[in-house]
């Protein structure tokens, strides 16, 4: 990295260590805060962003992204639900808003990289090609995240904080006394907050709930649901429906409007198949042996995967999987290393 790095900063501790750390090594830095248009008042505005990073002598340009925003995640987020699929808006952020628009932007202003504060790293391998790892704090690792980022993403990327703990992160901040104004920590879904998943796609996004049918894995009705945007793969609350034993959900039918529900041991299932993968690493025709994420939360677990010619992939797990969901990410690991990652389809897409 031999230009101006540009850096997005939200005003969270993450961001602001992150900008510490590319300043103590004499970088040109200039920083980007950009607007989704789903703030709230508590949030640090623009001028508290400016403010906070003056000391370190960082110039922050604030960007106004919520067209974008809205059309790329948020709109994204609606379908995926009203297919009846669980969606994962960092994965599509990533590329498409960060190292997408705000890159393209970074890129116009001189800049050759855009960091952020993520914990994963980004370096080029032994074969030419560059590799997303895990980060070090395994606990914070966010390279599931960022498995769609493509090689010339890759390449422009910093992450400051991939060889870092969210304990030294901490201790770092105190030590030399960089107060965010951003004091919770960011989550997953940033622009639902003041209400549930369920009420956010109605009241913002304009979807109209269906009541219909809930029935059990023999096509039995056990009851009645408000609407299939409520729930998801695996949900054991808010079925309410009596039986012997607690209901889990198991499908989501959209085709028939039904909610199809089943006991602890019918959520396991042995394969599933993955669409669209952006594949990081040069694969073979073959299969192959990884570790498969399929959430964010989920320990990666031992699998193999055969590609297909549409870029997608059929994912056989050594040992059965609990809630594997359509709409979330499946991502493919050797070791620390990100070797690619696509969509869970449904059953019968």
């Amino acid at each position: 990295m031999t230009g101006p790095i540009a850096i997005a900063l939200s005003g969270g501790i993450d961001s602001l260590v992150a900008a510490y750390l590319l300043k103590k090594q004499a970088k040109e830095i200039f920083g980007f805060h950009f607007l989704t248009g789903f703030e709230k008042p508590c949030d640090p505005g623009p001028t508290q962003i400016q403010a906070l990073f003056q000391p370190l002598d960082i110039p922050v340009q604030v960007v106004d992204l919520k067209a974008q925003f809205r059309k790329t995640v948020v709109d994204y987020f609606a379908a995926a639900y009203q297919n009846g699929e669980t969606p994962n808006p960092c994965l599509v952020c990533n590329p498409t808003i960060k190292f997408g628009v705000l890159l393209q932007k970074a890129i116009q202003l001189g800049a050759t990289h855009l960091a952020t504060g993520h914990y994963a790293r980004a370096d080029m391998g032994a074969s030419g090609r560059y590799r997303l790892l895990k980060g070090v704090d395994g606990g914070k690792d966010q390279s599931y995240f960022l498995a769609r980022l493509t090689q010339d993403q890759l390449s422009r990327a910093c992450f400051p904080l991939g060889t870092w703990t969210k304990d030294q992160v901490r201790a770092l901040a105190e030590e030399k006394e960089l107060a965010p104004v951003a004091r919770s920590e960011s989550q997953d879904v940033c622009f639902v907050r003041d209400s549930s998943y369920a009420d956010f796609l109605v009241e913002t996004a304009g979807m109209v709930p269906r009541p219909g049918e809930i029935v059990d894995t023999q096509g039995r009705r056990v009851g009645a649901h408000e609407g299939l945007h409520r729930y998801t793969i695996g949900q054991r609350r808010g079925i309410n429906c009596p039986a012997s034993r607690p209901y889990y959900v198991i499908r989501i039918d959209t085709r028939r409007n039904r909610l199809v529900v089943g006991f602890k041991e019918e959520r396991y299932t042995s394969e599933c198949r993955v669409r669209n993968i952006n594949w990081i690493v040069d694969v073979s025709d073959g299969p192959l042996a990884v570790d498969t994420r399929i959430r964010y939360r989920h320990r990666a677990a031992a699998s193999t995967v055969t590609p297909d010619e549409k870029g997608g992939a059929t994912v056989r797990f050594d040992e059965p999987q609990s809630s594997v969901t359509p709409g979330q990410g499946a991502v493919f690991y050797r070791g620390e290393e990100v070797v690619g990652g696509g969509w869970i389809q449904t059953a019968d897409s």
